[in-house]
Parts: structure tokens; sequence; C-alpha cells
């Protein structure tokens, strides 16, 4: 009943909350129609039949290999603890996969921690489809920082393992850190540990300078960058990470709870920023 709406609606609050009014609601509504006039064309070219190999292979190797570098990096320091198997589990239950997508997956994390997995081929598959969609690759290396973290924390091989997984896919060091940024602000959500730590060091990820300086690398931009320019900044990521936008793009839809906890974040990132500055 909902469908072709979601971006409507995303876009009308979002446009409220930053607008602060009928004005930001109106402007934010439009764009969500565009996203979801995107988005249908995309479901109808699939429906068709025309043009519609690249979106529904890459779709299907998004979702394989999601699974199966989770294993590989899990395996990476040469154990699968069942904290590692949990963070899995968790990430089948927040997509809210269908029984027969939940069994695939397990079959996909199983693979990815063969010894003979053959990660680089994988990831050159995966850029190969999702070359001209770079927002695509940023939210896979999201995926898999968080299903790290959320594990046995991000020790050195896991971090080796994703600076590979960055490379291949094109993700620069600026981009991972801002994801590991906000990894940081949410470090009780997530159980943040660098290195493999524990994350329950005095006052780490919830000091105000601490989370401040979060915020900023989240967005981007330099903590003496001007107030139009850490706007631009945040309006450009929720542009890029807009859920609607990464379906029409090639994300499968029962992923697209990963795309709306990123805008969230990204959203209380500024919001910090903004009551800091006094932004109106």
């Amino acid at each position: 009943m909902l469908e072709g709406w979601h971006g409507k609606i995303l876009g009308a609050i979002l446009g409220y909350v930053i607008g602060r009014g009928l004005l930001g609601a109106i402007v934010g509504f439009v764009l969500g129609h565009q996203f979801d006039a995107a988005g249908k064309r995309s479901r109808a070219g699939s429906a068709s039949g025309n043009g519609t190999a690249g979106p529904v292979e890459l779709r299907r190797a998004f979702f394989e290999a999601t699974f199966q570098v989770m294993g590989h990096v899990a395996k990476s320091d040469g154990l699968v603890t069942e904290e590692e198997i949990d963070a899995a589990r968790g990430a089948m239950r927040r997509f809210s996969l269908a029984e027969a997508d939940r069994l695939r997956a397990i079959e996909c994390f199983t693979a990815g921690k063969q010894a003979d997995f053959p990660l680089e081929a994988t990831l050159e598959r995966l850029r190969g489809l999702a070359g001209n969609h770079p927002d695509l690759c940023r939210l896979f290396v999201q995926i898999q920082l968080e299903a790290s973290i959320q594990g046995n924390g991000l020790g050195d091989r896991p971090r080796a393992v994703l600076q590979r997984i960055c490379r291949s896919l094109g993700v620069s060091q600026l981009e991972f850190a801002s994801l590991e940024a906000m990894l940081r602000m949410h470090a009780g959500e997530y159980g943040y540990r660098p290195g493999g730590g524990s994350s329950q060091g005095p006052g780490f990820g919830t000091r105000t300078n601490a989370r401040l300086a979060d915020a900023y690398e989240v967005l981007g931009v330099a903590t003496g960058a001007a107030d139009a320019e850490v706007t631009k900044a945040f309006r450009r990521l929720m542009s890029q990470n807009h859920p609607d936008k990464l379906v029409a793009q090639g994300l499968p839809e029962s992923m697209i709870a990963a795309a709306h906890e990123r805008t969230q974040q990204i959203l209380e990132a500024y919001e910090l920023v903004k009551t800091h500055r006094g932004i109106k």
C-alpha cells in the first residue's frame, strides 16, 4: 500500500526537520518524489526485462557478497567466535530476511569462512556491477565495519581486510574514517572497541567534545568550516544515502534497513553540530 511513497514520506520528514516548517516539508516531499520515481522506473524495467540484467545481477551479487565477505572478515583473525556469529545473525534480523533469504545468507557466510574464498574476485565482480554507484560501495563497507565491530571489535587483522575491501571498491580512507567516526558516536549501540579493546574506557564515545569531533568527521568537514559548508555537506550526504535512491541503484530491498540507519546517523551528527553552532 505504501509502495512508491517511501521517498516522499522520508523526504517530507527530513525536509520538515531541516527546514523547520511546512516549506521544508514540501521541498523534501518533492525530492522524495523524484527518488520514488527513479525507483519505480527501475522496478518497471526489471518487470519488462528490458536492460535489466545489470540491476538484477547487482542485487544478487550485493546480497551474496555482503554475507560472504562478512564471514571472511570474521575468519581473518583465525577463529570465528560466537560473538561474530551473533553479529551476522543480528544483521539478518535487522534486514528482516525471509526464511529462504536467511538460509541463503548463512550459506554465503559459511562460504566466506573457507580458506580458498576468492575475496578479490568477489569484490572485483561487485565493483564491476556497482562501479557507477559509489554510494552502494560505501554502504557495503559500512555493513562490514558494523558487523566486525559488533563481533570481536576491530582488531588489526579484520582492519587490514577492511582496508583491502575499501581499496577494491574505491572507498577512500577519508570515507572509511567517516564511517568509523559514525560508529564511535554510537559506541554503546555498536559496542565499539578500537583495536579489539574494551569500549568501556573513561568517557569513551560519550564526552561531548569527542562526539562533536566525530560528528564533524561523519559530515566530512573541518571544525572551522563555515555554517553554509556544514549544511551543504549534510545535504549532500543525505542525498547520496537516500534509501530509495540506493534501492533504485541496486541495493536489495531486504537490506534497506542499513540505508535508513545511515541517514538517521548522518542526521544525528548534523543535529549535534548544528546545536553546538547555534545554526537555525
